[in-house]
């Protein structure tokens, strides 16, 4: 080695030594950071967000999520959607077009099984299963008329101005399905822009994760098995999945089933017929990069069933799923699909 070289070496090393002191020392001081719990109400139900950062973030987490209610939700009588179920005002903002194209979507790809014009006929079935009053086929068919996803559409102006068309002014919107996924979705990109690396949110079951927990390992989730005990609160788990730097969500209408035939059936409405679906899916958990999707698609399936669910996932490889359903022996059984595999931990 010439002298040339052998200084030039020696100058580099120091500069080595920082970056190697350098990195360390992030690394510590990004290891000692600590991790922030934020719980609340909304969407008519409960969120609990994790992320590691120097400050809490709960006054800004709760401003995105407020924006997130004042589009979607149906508990807020001044929300965009409640204006345009009451035809008051058809005007929406980007938030609500954003979920109303992902619904539309998913429709098509479903062939309507999911549906955000089905609001009613789970009102009157609902209602039906606490009273022991089925509606009758003549009220369901008077329903249906209003019930379509192709009954309404998204119209942009020259001006920028979104609005909402229906066919029939009764016609009445809920994004319930799909607006729980979309806000963690929200709140999970203002973390990211943050620059948080490491957190966990979820709102209503439905989850985003990115990055490592406070105890240095992925994040793991709970799929709770489906049971008849109205007074177990938590859940019995069936199964838990690895979902770091993906979005899940579950459908299932868990405690809450009908029986036709010694079988068990889940409260879950066909958008096409009118009326509770009758195949042996009990939960469906998706998988997919974002929550709004994953949760509009858990719910499709609850609604399609096993079978039709199987021809859809087909088409869709980056959707991840895991079925809970009875067998014919009244037992319950699980399905994934194979990319589901290497996410199930126990």
């Amino acid at each position: 080695m010439d002298e040339r070289r052998k200084k030039a070496l020696l100058w580099q090393l120091p500069f080595l030594a920082l970056l190697i002191v350098g990195t360390v020392l992030i690394i510590r001081q990004q290891q000692a950071m600590p991790y922030q719990q934020d719980h609340g109400f909304v969407f008519g139900t409960t969120y609990t967000i994790t992320y590691q950062h120097g400050e809490n973030l709960k006054k800004e987490i709760e401003a995105e999520l407020k924006k997130v209610d004042n589009a979607l939700s149906m508990f807020n009588k001044q929300s965009v959607i409640a204006k345009v179920n009451r035809n008051e005002d058809l005007r929406v903002n980007a938030m609500f077009a954003d979920v109303f194209r992902l619904a539309q979507t998913v429709s098509k790809e479903t062939n309507g099984a999911f549906d955000i014009t089905v609001a009613p006929l789970v009102n009157a079935w609902g209602f039906g299963f606490k009273s022991g009053n089925m509606p009758t086929q003549l009220q369901v068919d008077s329903i249906l008329r209003y019930v379509g996803f192709q009954k309404v559409s998204l119209k942009e102006g020259r001006n920028g101005e979104m609005t909402i068309n229906k066919t029939l002014p009764g016609i009445m919107l809920d994004c319930s399905a799909i607006a729980k996924g979309y806000g963690a979705d929200c709140v999970a990109r203002l973390l990211s822009s943050k620059g948080i690396e490491n957190y966990m949110v979820e709102i209503g079951g439905e989850v985003v994760t990115k990055g490592i927990s406070s105890k240095r390992v992925p994040w793991k989730i709970g799929v709770t098995k489906p049971i008849d005990d109205s007074l177990s609160s938590g859940g019995e788990l069936q199964t838990v999945l690895n979902i770091t730097d993906k979005a899940m969500a579950t459908s299932g209408n868990y405690r809450n089933f009908y029986y036709k035939d010694g079988r068990k059936y889940a409260h879950t409405i066909d958008p096409a017929s009118g009326h509770p679906v009758q195949h042996s899916l009990l939960s469906a958990t998706i998988i997919a990069k974002d929550c709004a999707t994953a949760d509009a698609y858990a719910t499709s399936f609850m609604v399609m069933g096993i079978e039709k669910a199987k021809s859809v996932l087909n088409r869709h490889p980056e959707l991840m799923a895991y079925f809970i359903y009875t067998d014919n022996k009244g037992e319950l059984a699980v399905w994934y699909s194979p990319n589901m595999e290497k996410k199930i931990l126990e």
